[in-house]
């Protein structure tokens, strides 16, 4: 029973798409012609060292020696002998497609080759390769001289990226028929990924330095999208997904000692309905008749203690009383924060059709357990302590005289829902560190391949995210073409610019697709970090989320959703003929401009869900309890776009766009809620319910403006602290211990400078014998 213009979506969230989508995304179809270099170049030299067989024909010992010999390639000197045994190598890992009558045949044996080819070395061969090239200078000087750059100038990159990728994908995703070797394989691949065994630090950091050295204008030549394509890859493989991290979250509560937690989430989510979007044009009529004096017969509400303070309150906007289909001027605070980002006019929504009324269902149960704070329960208990007695015990929440028998039931039942995260025990552990560093000794710190990442990426971590954030706005859909915007096209843009109109259509259609794959890639690594450092640490999450929001990440996020979002995840951005393995077994059909147009079948297009439920995701993440954040999204007048995001009619993406709107209802206004009922009950029936959380009125402490500089100020210097004490390890500390015994100091060996033994008789009689000492003093000392 979906509304008119959009009907439910059938999306099932994951880490990732499917094995051959994923697969398909590393090549962008301007490379298609390059499939048949690596063919022939692998064909050459097969057929030179193994006469009037296939790959296929061999056995393992065969194909091993084989891939021996092409390793022994990789070491000449001459870089065209040495691309043309990587594009051979490339051949093996895209499945020998040449021999193969189907995809299924192609994905098989890119499996089965990747594994091969990890097993004889060959990753740690290539990453010797992308060492070379990432420091080629003079691959850098000629790309920064040249006016246009296109696909032929990272040739050697791209062919190295994309073996690297084939294996890490290849390996990373698991199949049920795997036999024995391939699992060891797998697990001893994520270790070498994950801890560094040659070089000082982890393969993901050497991707991170590439995207900032792209960034920085020194080698605009380096093809981003197989980059960030290989970071999200590798991340996801050595840290874990999203069920890996449910896991690993449910064992660490075990750890520390605190109850399991209530519920499930990503079973939650995926058990959830979309709720109908809010029907503007019904809404609207409501409105209009109620102006005229038509007054329908509802219920009087009662009218929220706070009304006075809301109708003064200064971050109310002076449009909300104003329906969001009015479109008002919702670029002007996001304009105001961003002067990196052009102005768009916001695409006009077309007015709907009046659906059909709905019939309200009451679901039989909300979805989540309620969840208090301790923090909720003090400020509970001071409220009634005031109230009742006249004075407060501070954080005391067990003493309850003189307070009326309905307060201790309310306590009791705040007690029975109060859950305690992981992030609250770190903070306390922190903050006893801090105290007593002497008697609590050093902390003990796992080595976990979260740890060693953050750790490597510690010190250079905000030009990270800013050259990660940077590549995210050129990639936006609502971002114009500037001049000073980094050119992420370098790697799809062909060498000869299209002639005909078809040519162009299918590279416009090229480039679409190129950047929606960017923005896929770095929503979902983005999402994965926090998400892994939240856990191993709150705040090496909360580091990489402060440096996120000093960024621009929030008017970012919202600068994205403000377009048509409808039209971007319905969006036909691809040619399903041309994709790999497709395109490799099958002959190409005639293409038209036609059949350009009409694109595929599918009823959304999976990338672009994806990217926007990631951004979302983030969004939450970094406003999350925090009032500062959250009036940002009320200062740049989000509750209008977010507004808009709720006509996709999919439960997941519905539910972070309500939590969204959810924590800045009450900064809103009252006049925004009445007019937006609809939008509020979805949130009651869809959103986890925190008692005493007081979100659909104005009636919150929280509510009331304060200094909210303070917050940020206070969370980054616990983060400093956090930070200097476990990583900034002082030789010469004020805490390191002192040897108080004479007989080991004065036993302890001196190395005395050379010029010493001959001035030591001179130093003797200047020093020691012609000083006089007054043994007397000794005597009269205090």
């Amino acid at each position: 029973q979906g509304s008119v213009d959009c009907p439910n979506l059938e999306f099932k969230y994951g880490d990732a798409d499917g094995h051959s989508a994923e697969l398909a995304e590393l090549y962008s179809y301007t490379e298609e012609p390059e499939l048949s270099t690596n063919r022939r170049c692998f064909e050459e030299d097969f057929h030179a060292q193994v006469q009037g067989r296939r790959w296929l024909e061999l056995d393992e010992a065969q194909q091993k020696a084989y891939v021996m010999h092409l390793l022994d390639g990789l070491e000449v000197v001459n870089r065209d002998k040495r691309l043309r045994v990587a594009r051979a190598i490339l051949y093996l890992a895209q499945g020998v497609f040449g021999d193969c009558d189907n995809e299924g045949d192609v994905l098989h044996w890119s499996r089965h080759n990747s594994f091969l080819l990890y097993r004889l070395g060959t990753f740690t061969a290539f990453l010797e390769l992308l060492n070379m090239e990432i420091d080629n200078s003079q691959a850098c000087s000629s790309a920064l001289r040249k006016p246009a750059i296109s696909l032929a100038d990272s040739t050697e990159l791209r062919v190295l990226l994309s073996v690297m990728y084939l294996m890490v994908e290849n390996i990373r995703v698991e199949q049920e028929a795997d036999p024995p070797e391939w699992k060891t394989c797998r697990e001893t691949f994520r270790m070498e990924l994950s801890f560094p065994v040659h070089t000082e630090e982890p393969f993901a950091l050497l991707l991170f330095t590439m995207v900032t050295k792209f960034c920085s204008g020194h080698a605009p030549h380096f093809p981003m999208k197989k980059v960030l394509l290989l970071l999200w890859k590798v991340l996801l493989f050595t840290l874990g997904g999203f069920e890996a991290l449910q896991a690993m979250k449910v064992q660490k509560r075990e750890e520390l000692g605190l109850p399991p937690l209530p519920e499930d989430s990503i079973q939650v989510m995926r058990s959830m309905r979309a709720a109908s979007p809010p029907t503007y044009s019904i809404e609207l009529m409501e409105q209009q008749q109620q102006k005229r004096g038509h007054r329908s017969r509802r219920p009087l509400v009662k009218q929220d203690s706070l009304d006075i303070y809301n109708e003064r309150d200064p971050f109310k906007s002076d449009e909300a009383g104003v329906d969001e289909e009015e479109n008002d001027d919702v670029d002007s605070g996001i304009e105001g924060e961003l002067d990196l980002m052009e102005r768009d006019a916001i695409i006009p929504v077309m007015p709907a059709q009046r659906p059909p009324i709905e019939r309200v269902s009451f679901p039989k149960g909300l979805p989540w357990a309620p969840k208090v704070r301790q923090k909720d329960i003090e400020h509970f208990l001071e409220a009634s302590r005031n109230k009742f007695i006249g004075f407060t015990l501070g954080q005391d929440t067990e003493t309850l005289i003189g307070l009326p028998r309905p307060i201790h039931e309310s306590v009791k039942t705040l007690k029975q829902h109060k859950y305690v995260s992981i992030s609250d025990v770190q903070i306390k552990n922190e903050e006893e560190l801090e105290k007593c560093p002497m008697s609590l000794g050093e902390e003990e710190v796992q080595e976990t391949p979260c740890e060693i990442l953050y750790r490597a990426m510690l010190y250079n971590l905000p030009q990270y995210m800013i050259a990660l954030l940077k590549i995210l706005l050129a990639a936006a859909p609502t971002s114009k073409a500037k001049t000073d915007s980094i050119n992420i096209l370098a790697d799809v843009l062909p060498e000869e610019m299209p002639i005909t109109v078809l040519q162009s259509m299918k590279l416009g259609i090229d480039v679409n697709r190129h950047k929606e794959i960017i923005v896929k890639s770095i929503s979902a690594l983005l999402l994965l970090l926090l998400k892994h450092f939240k856990l191993n640490h709150i705040y090496q999450f909360e580091y990489v989320s402060q440096h996120l929001v000093f960024a621009n990440c929030i008017p970012l996020i919202l600068k994205f959703f403000n377009q048509n979002i409808m039209s971007y995840i319905t969006a036909k951005n691809s040619i399903s003929v041309l994709d790999y393995p497709h395109c490799t077994v099958y002959d190409l059909p005639e293409l038209t401009a036609e059949s350009l147009e009409a694109g595929d079948n599918n009823q959304f297009c999976w990338r672009n869900l994806f990217s926007c439920i990631n951004l979302l995701r983030i969004l939450n993440k970094l406003t999350k309890w925090k009032h500062s954040r959250t009036m940002m999204l009320v200062v740049f007048k989000s509750a209008p776009i977010l507004k808009r995001a709720l006509k996709v009619k999919q439960a997941m993406m519905q539910l972070y766009v309500l939590k969204l709107l959810k924590i800045q209802t009450k900064y809103l206004g009252r006049q925004w809620r009445k007019s937006n009922m609809k939008t509020m009950s979805a949130i009651y029936q869809k959103v986890r319910h925190r008692m005493n959380d007081d979100w659909a009125y104005g009636n919150d402490i929280d509510a009331r403006p304060w200094d909210f500089q303070a917050e940020e100020c206070t969370l980054r210097a616990n983060i400093e602290a956090f930070n200097s004490r476990r990583y900034d390890k002082p030789q010469d500390s004020e805490f390191a211990p002192v040897d108080n015994c004479l007989q080991s100091v004065l036993g302890q060996r001196l190395e005395l400078p050379e010029d010493f033994h001959y001035s030591y008789e001179l130093w003797l009689e200047r020093e020691v014998f012609s000083q006089p000492i007054r043994w007397e003093e000794l005597l009269h000392c205090q």
